[in-house]
């Protein structure tokens, strides 16, 4: 049994991509910019709410104009996360039951950490124990910067967390596996989120689950 499960946010442990899509398009129109569709916005996603927007805007828009909207979408993202957003199916669940069973349960993104807080607590009341996300001084994903404060909080060192069965990392991105090969963590990839199952084993996943059960007894057995 893992000792330390670690997990990703947006397509991880919810489903965000709606409200994240909604609140660049409402600046988009805002600003007069073409907007996104939901199945473009899961590619934007995973380096960063700063890389994300860069990738929404127009590629000829001034330094000045960017910073505008990268601050007006924090602001308006932060007031509206919650709209659509859901957890996956069974992953409230499987939480729960890893927890019972005395696994050390936490969130890395790359979400601002109080909006990732705020959806943890309205979401998964209780379940997560450390919660680390995108703040000044924390360099976003696929840095294992973050990775490395929850080890530290959790009283695991790098070297044990490196060896086999005691911390995992859970995400659904290429970013996320990156992530867990830069922190020397076992990475478990899952099918449900903003790439699949296919993509995933294409960028070197050796593990990928296809449900929250299937996830659940990975990391307890």
């Amino acid at each position: 049994m893992y000792r330390l499960a670690i997990f990703d946010m947006d397509g991880t442990i919810l489903n965000t991509i709606d409200d994240l899509t909604d609140a660049s398009n409402f600046l988009c129109r805002k600003y007069n910019f073409p907007e996104h569709t939901v199945e473009e916005f899961k590619f934007f996603v995973g380096n960063g709410i700063p890389k994300m927007i860069r990738r929404a805007l127009p590629e000829n828009i001034s330094e000045d104009l960017y910073n505008q909207i990268l601050k007006e979408y924090v602001e308006y993202y932060s007031a509206h996360c919650a709209i659509k957003t859901a957890p996956y199916k069974g992953v409230v669940d499987c939480i729960k039951n890893l927890k019972k069973q005395g696994v050390i349960i936490a969130v890395n993104t790359n979400k601002v950490e109080s909006a990732a807080i705020d959806l943890c607590n309205q979401y998964f009341p209780d379940c997560f124990d450390i919660i680390s996300g995108s703040r000044p001084g924390i360099p976003p994903k696929p840095a294992p910067d973050g990775i490395f404060e929850i080890l530290d909080r959790a009283g695991i060192s790098k070297q044990d967390a490196s060896q086999n069965g005691i911390a995992c990392y859970i995400g659904d991105s290429d970013v996320d596996l990156q992530t867990g090969i830069n922190s020397g963590l076992d990475f478990i990839g899952v099918d449900w989120g903003f790439r699949g199952v296919e993509f995933l084993k294409s960028h070197g996943a050796q593990t990928v689950v296809m449900t929250a059960t299937e996830l659940e007894q990975i990391i307890l057995r």
